[in-house]
Order: structure tokens, then sequence, then C-alpha cells
């Protein structure tokens, strides 16, 4: 079986998305969205109403954001946030953004062709606060091979 890397990532909006600190953020959106699904090992993103994910609001706090997408590796989706133009971006986050005290990013294997849910996405930011990075959810920071997931899946470690 092969698989895909999946991620999650959310961000609490230093204001709503309709006010002018948001402007810049929203104004770009398209741009690097169109960057993220014309970049090599690209295969999905979470879209919402419109062309992006900012209407959807899964948690009960409103100013909490979430953007998922899948990859044909970790790499393909490192080289897209930390080396197209979408870094510029990154860097800017401060800005829009207030910082987390829990984890804002996870990633995850899929089997190829599995488009992960809200709900599952939200369970892996759970899991890696809970537990830290395993097989099962983890960083950029601290990655696990598919070898080593399907390892922790078949020993006696709690999923």
């Amino acid at each position: 079986m092969s698989y895909q890397i999946a991620q999650i990532n959310i961000a609490r909006m230093a204001a709503p998305l309709d006010s002018p600190v948001m402007t810049d953020f929203v104004g770009n959106l398209d741009r690097i969205n169109a960057l993220a699904e014309g970049s090599a090992g690209f295969v999905w993103r979470l879209k919402g109403d419109g062309n992006d994910a900012t209407s959807l609001r899964p948690y009960e706090d409103e100013r909490i954001i979430v953007n998922m997408s899948v990859w044909e590796s970790i790499d393909a989706l490192f080289q897209y946030a930390y080396y197209s133009s979408h870094v510029e971006f990154f860097r800017r986050r401060k800005e829009w953004f207030e910082k987390m005290t829990s984890p804002a990013l996870a990633l995850w294997w899929i089997p190829a062709g599995h488009i992960p849910t809200v709900e599952e996405a939200k369970q892996k930011l759970d899991l890696l606060e809970r537990d830290g990075a395993t097989p099962l959810a983890f960083t950029f920071k601290c990655q696990f091979t598919v070898e080593e997931m399907t390892t922790f899946i078949n020993s006696d470690n709690p999923a």
C-alpha cells in the first residue's frame, strides 16, 4: 500500500476576517492556494465556501481557522511551505495570528487516495498535544516514516 502525508494547521486570528488587520492575509489567499495547487507533490486541500477554508469553523472559538492538505511526500510539503514564495506569507503570520499555546500543526500518514476529515485532523492535533510526536501524529521537527507508523500500529502501543 502506498501512503501520502496529510497536514492540518490551525491559527487564531488576531481580528475577524473582515477587519483591516486581516486584509492582506485574505487578499493573498487565492495566490497562495494556487501556488500550493501548482506545486510538485500537491494532492488535495480543504475548501469551504469559496476557494479556501476560511469559512469553516471547526472549533468553538470563532477566531480559529483551519488549513488542511495532502501531499505525495513530506519533502514536497516542506518544499512548498519553506522554499516557495509561501514562506514570505508564513513569515508574516505574527501580523495576522496570535501565538498558539497548543500544537498548531500536525502531520500524519494516510493511505493514498484517502481524504482526511476535519474531525480526523483535530484528533491528530489532540494526540500530538497529549502524547507529543509519535508515528501517528508528528511535526516537521520530529518526523516518522510510514514504516515506523506501521510498526507502531502493529505493536502493543495504544493507538
